[in-house]
């Protein structure tokens, strides 16, 4: 039995106490300041104002697990104290506040698990995506052990119990076992890796990449009403996308293996995500400022994402590194979010030639 800190109340990192508490471990579930009414909610009722699931049609919390206590973000130092790990549980929107307030204070004895998904830019000027684990240790003196999350995964669907199988990666592989005997449950099942790198970009570009493939949806619905999707265009659209990550994998050094990482995962958040429904606004004929509109309030990491991945690929291309027309389909969806232009899908980009 251990002590697990998850800092940050969202809904994947609450969905952690699940397995956590499955293996009988005690949680701590520390919110950051924006999840104030979180923390109150599940102190009352020890249900999660936010992860909910369907009942007989009605949106119903889930009840967290009997061994979550909740706590504000006021909190966090005496949560560290005699914890075993703590999981980094912000999404991409709080990396820069995670990195800035909670990176400082973490103690160096205390491994930390981020389930943050993402790649950033290392800000040398050259394109390089790096990992968070990576970018997060830009922010300390002090040797973290810094790991990470990656594969296909729902918060309400990990909550619901439903079979699950990620991977953990790390720098080092007896830390990761440890780890993953906190975690591994008849429904929660972990690989592991070393390769950090490869597959934190594996599983960060499918957020971008669902939203291109999610536009097919939209665009059925424009067509035939909210009543029938056509599966060609989603088909096309995701073989596209497949194409595209894996190019960007290669650019990022990661394993060719990791890709299957990112298929499951654009997979899942196709069809179970949040990027699912900008992505069907979108191509149902909205502009981006309209879709966001639509849809204030919801989390979407996918928009931080494809930005930040369609930005650096264009630095890479203009350092030779990598070649524009390898990536239409980023390059559009970049369109649609920063110049706030028309669904207009570059199908005969998509096409090739191979011999043989």
């Amino acid at each position: 039995m251990a002590i697990i800190t998850i800092m940050g109340a969202g809904m994947m990192g609450s969905a952690m106490s699940f397995p956590a508490c499955a293996n009988g471990n005690t949680v701590r579930l520390v919110g950051t300041p924006l999840d104030r009414e979180i923390i109150e909610h599940g102190r009352k009722t020890q249900e999660h104002l936010t992860l909910t699931h369907d009942v007989n049609g009605k949106k119903t919390s889930f009840r967290m697990p009997d061994g979550v206590t909740f706590h504000q973000y006021e909190e966090l130092g005496e949560c560290m104290k005699g914890a075993d790990l703590l999981i980094c549980g912000v999404s991409s929107f709080g990396l820069d506040w995670f990195c800035e307030n909670v990176i400082p204070v973490i103690p160096e004895e205390l491994p930390v698990l981020s389930i943050t998904k993402g790649m950033i830019d290392d800000g040398e000027g050259k394109g390089n995506l790096i990992s968070y684990p990576e970018h997060m240790l830009k922010f300390t003196d002090k040797k973290l052990k810094i790991n990470a999350v990656g594969g296909p995964c729902t918060s309400y669907e990990l909550a619901d119990l439903d079979p699950t199988e990620v991977t953990f990666c790390g720098p080092d592989m007896e830390l990761l076992r440890w780890i993953k005997s906190l975690f591994e449950t008849d429904f929660y099942h972990i690989s592991l890796s070393t390769d950090i790198r490869g597959v934190e970009c594996a599983v960060a570009l499918k957020n971008a990449y669902a939203l291109g493939v999610s536009l097919a949806i939209g665009m059925s619905y424009r067509r035939e009403g909210r009543v029938f999707e056509h599966y060609n265009s989603q088909a096309a659209l995701f073989g596209q996308a497949a194409k595209e990550m894996n190019r960007l994998l290669a650019l990022c050094d990661g394993k060719p293996e990791n890709i299957f990482l990112g298929i499951g995962d654009l997979y899942v958040t196709v069809f179970g995500g949040r990027t699912r429904k900008i992505g069907t606004l979108l191509g149902e004929g909205k502009h981006f400022d309209e879709a966001m509109e639509i849809l204030k309030g919801v989390t979407l990491e996918s928009i931080v994402i494809a930005r930040r991945t369609a930005d650096a690929v264009i630095e890479m291309v203009k350092n030779g590194k990598a070649k524009a027309e390898d990536f239409p389909l980023l390059f559009h969806i970049r369109e649609l979010l920063v110049d706030n232009a028309d669904v207009n899908i570059p199908w005969a980009k998509f096409e090739t030639e191979y011999l043989r």
